[in-house]
């Protein structure tokens, strides 16, 4: 049975995912953690065991994993690419020196790791459109740069150590449960709710801007599917390219129009953001995710949408 430690589960794929996880696993099995106790998360700090872990704190990270016998660690713990540029030491801190302490508790405890990735690990000079499982990663930012070191960094502790690590490589996640934390993709969160609320939203990335995006409840089937999958048929651990579609802000927009027909869209770009935008990919090719694990999204555009403004609405 899997002991698994989520850490940063009150952020936005924490806040979900541990849910996720206390269904398959059982609540008594899956142990959140996170740096601090935020405001609004109570019903998930009460739905089972929580731990206070800062995970540049190797020894509190340790103590916690010999406490709970887990072997699994699933570490969300994160600086964001928006947010990491304002405080890229930070960024740094927490994105690096946190994974090698997860890393080196595992190797020493015997556990498995999951580190997600990001679209972030590219850049300009990587092929805009159905960008390649094995390419060239030249990344701009701090996030991209940290999560290609962890990308290679996993792959090391598989190969040096045997630590059972895997990835995947996120693009942007669309959620109605929990708001974004800091990041390039934050408009397609954002406009569901001024859709509702005030039927008019201004984007700060441009017309035109296509990034690969994900439905909440795929990536979660998608972390379940990968933990679960055969390791004998994984040739790529850490890095899987994942995406079920890709979508400029006028396509979201032309989406909730069909729903909320008197819906408006304009913009206001934000440069520092736009620049991030630009240098990721337009659509990634996932075939590897599908071949060696089975990955297959359900959802596509329209039907996230109509999910979302339906769940949404009966929220707010």
């Amino acid at each position: 049975m899997r002991k698994i430690l989520v850490t940063g589960a009150l952020g936005q794929i924490g806040s979900e995912l541990t849910r996720g996880l206390r269904e398959r696993y059982g609540a008594a099995n899956v142990i959140a953690s996170s740096r601090r106790i935020k405001p609004g998360h109570e019903d998930l700090i009460e739905s089972g065991v929580f731990e206070v872990v800062n995970v540049t704190d190797a020894q509190q990270l340790a103590e916690t994993v010999r406490k709970y016998k887990i072997n699994t660690i699933v570490n969300l713990a994160a600086v964001l690419s928006a947010v990491g540029e304002e405080n890229p030491q930070r960024a740094w801190n927490v994105n690096m020196n946190g994974l090698y302490n997860v890393l080196e508790v595992a190797r020493e405890e015997n556990c498995a790791v999951f580190t997600p990735s990001s679209i972030a690990v590219f850049g300009l000079l990587t092929p805009k459109d159905n960008t390649p499982q094995d390419t060239i990663q030249r990344p701009n930012t701090i996030y991209g740069v940290t999560k290609v070191a962890g990308e290679l960094l996993c792959d090391y502790y598989f190969h040096k150590y045997g630590v059972d690590t895997r990835g995947l490589r996120l693009p942007g996640l669309i959620s109605y449960q929990t708001l974004p934390g800091g990041g390039t993709t934050d408009y397609a969160v954002h406009i569901y709710y001024e859709a509702l609320k005030h039927k008019k939203y201004t984007s700060f990335i441009a017309q035109g801007t296509k990034m690969d995006m994900m439905y909440m409840p795929d990536a979660i089937d998608a972390f379940i599917q990968l933990l679960e999958a055969d390791p004998n048929k994984l040739i790529h651990r850490n890095a899987f390219n994942v995406t079920a579609m890709s979508f400029a802000p006028e396509d979201i927009a032309a989406s909730i129009k069909k729903i909320i027909p008197e819906f408006e869209l304009d913009y206001a770009v934000d440069p520092v953001r736009q620049a991030i935008a630009d240098s990721w990919p337009n659509s990634m090719d996932d075939s590897a995710a599908r071949e060696q694990w089975g990955w297959e999204p359900k959802y596509d555009l329209d039907a996230m949408t109509k999910d979302m403004l339906a769940k949404l609405k009966a929220r707010l």
